[in-house]
C-alpha cells in the first residue's frame, strides 16, 4: 500500500518565520477581504430586510473564508512553536474544521458559478427555462445540502487517516530547522478528499463554461449586428467573460493545490510542501479582493473603508 509523508514541524524559528510571515500576510488580507464582504452582505440581515440569493451565497462564502484562513494561521503557528501541536486533539479538530471549510468553500463559490449561469446564460431549452423560474426557491436547499455534503465528508478525517504515530515518524535538520516527517495512507487519503473536490469542482466549471459559450456567442451577435466603432455593451461582456475565465482558472488552480497538500501526492517535498502551504491562502484572498473590484457596492465598502483608515492614520500621525 502507497505510504508518504504528509506533514512537518518547525522547532527552530529562522526559515520557518519568513513562512509564517508570507502566510500570516495571505490570511490577513483575506480576512480584511471576506470581512468586507461579510459586512455588506449582512446589514440587510440586520436590518430585517429580505435576503437574496446572490446576498445568502456571499455571506456564506465569506464566513466559511473567515473561518479557513483563521485556521491556517492558527494552524502555522502553532505547528513553528508547539513541537507537540501534531500529537494532540487541537490538531484533529483544526483538520477537520480545514476539510470542512475548505468543502464549504468549493460549494458555495460552485453554486455562486451556478446561479450566475442561470439567471445571466440565455438558452432556448425548455427544461433550463424551469431551471431559471425555479432557481430562487431551489438555492437555498442547495446550500443547506451542500453544508451537510461538507459536514458529512469532513468527519472521515477524524480517523485513523490522519493520526500520527510517533513510533513511524522519522525527523532530519535542513535550514537550521527540524523537520519530522509523519507517516501517512496516500491512497485513501486521495481517494477521500477527491468525492468532496470533484462534484463542486465540476459544477462550477461546467456552469462557467456554459456562461462563457453563453456570453462569447452574444458578443459576436452584438459585434454583427453593431453599428458603432465602439459599444459599451458589447464592451462589458467582453469584460465580463475576461473576468470569468479568470475566476474558473483561479478556482481549478484551488482545487489542484487542495488535492495535492491534502493528498501528499508531492513525495514529501519540503520545497512544495512550502509552496502549497502558501499558496492555500492565496486563493480564497485573490478571489475575494475580484469579487470586491466588480462588485459595485462591495467596491464602494471598500473605498469608504480606505478612506476611513487613511484619516484615522492622519489623525494619530
Amino acid at each position: 500500500m502507497a505510504q508518504s509523508s504528509d506533514y512537518w514541524i518547525y522547532e527552530v524559528p529562522p526559515f520557518a518565520i519568513l513562512i509564517l510571515t508570507v502566510v500570516a500576510t495571505e490570511c490577513l488580507v483575506g480576512i480584511i477581504a471576506n470581512g468586507i464582504v461579510m459586512a455588506v452582505n449582512v446589514v440587510p440581515w440586520v436590518q430585517k430586510k429580505a435576503l437574496t440569493i446572490n446576498t445568502k451565497i456571499l455571506l456564506l462564502l465569506s464566513v466559511s473564508r473567515i473561518g479557513f484562513q483563521s485556521i491556517i494561521l492558527v494552524e502555522t503557528t502553532f505547528s513553528i512553536f508547539k513541537d507537540s501541536f501534531y500529537n494532540s486533539v487541537s490538531y484533529c479538530f483544526s483538520k477537520v474544521s480545514f476539510v470542512f471549510l475548505n468543502y464549504c468553500d468549493l460549494w458555495f463559490t460552485a453554486l455562486l458559478s451556478f446561479f450566475h449561469f442561470v439567471k445571466i446564460a440565455n438558452f432556448s431549452y425548455r427544461l433550463f427555462f424551469k431551471l431559471k423560474w425555479r432557481i430562487s426557491g431551489l438555492m437555498p436547499w442547495l446550500l443547506w445540502l451542500s453544508v451537510f455534503i461538507s459536514l458529512s465528508f469532513s468527519t472521515f478525517f477524524c480517523k485513523d487517516t490522519y493520526t500520527v504515530y510517533n513510533n513511524n515518524s522519522r525527523s532530519f535538520n535542513i535550514f537550521n530547522f527540524t523537520v519530522y516527517m509523519v507517516e501517512t495512507n496516500v491512497v485513501n487519503v486521495a481517494s477521500l478528499f477527491s468525492l468532496g473536490i470533484l462534484p463542486p469542482l465540476i459544477m462550477s466549471t461546467a456552469a462557467t463554461t456554459l456562461l462563457i459559450f453563453s456570453l462569447r456567442r452574444h458578443t459576436l451577435h452584438m459585434r454583427h449586428s453593431a453599428t458603432g466603432s465602439r459599444d459599451p455593451s458589447r464592451e462589458s461582456h467582453v469584460r465580463a467573460i475576461k473576468e470569468t475565465s479568470c475566476f474558473l482558472l483561479l478556482y481549478i488552480s484551488n482545487a489542484a493545490v487542495l488535492f495535492l497538500y491534502m493528498s501528499n501526492v508531492v513525495n514529501a517535498s519540503i520545497f512544495w510542501n512550502v509552496v502549497l502551504k502558501i499558496a492555500l491562502p492565496s486563493y480564497p484572498a485573490g478571489h475575494s479582493i475580484l469579487l470586491i473590484q466588480n462588485n459595485p457596492g462591495l467596491r464602494r465598502a471598500w473605498k469608504q473603508l480606505q478612506s476611513q483608515i487613511h484619516l484615522y492614520l492622519q489623525s494619530r500621525f
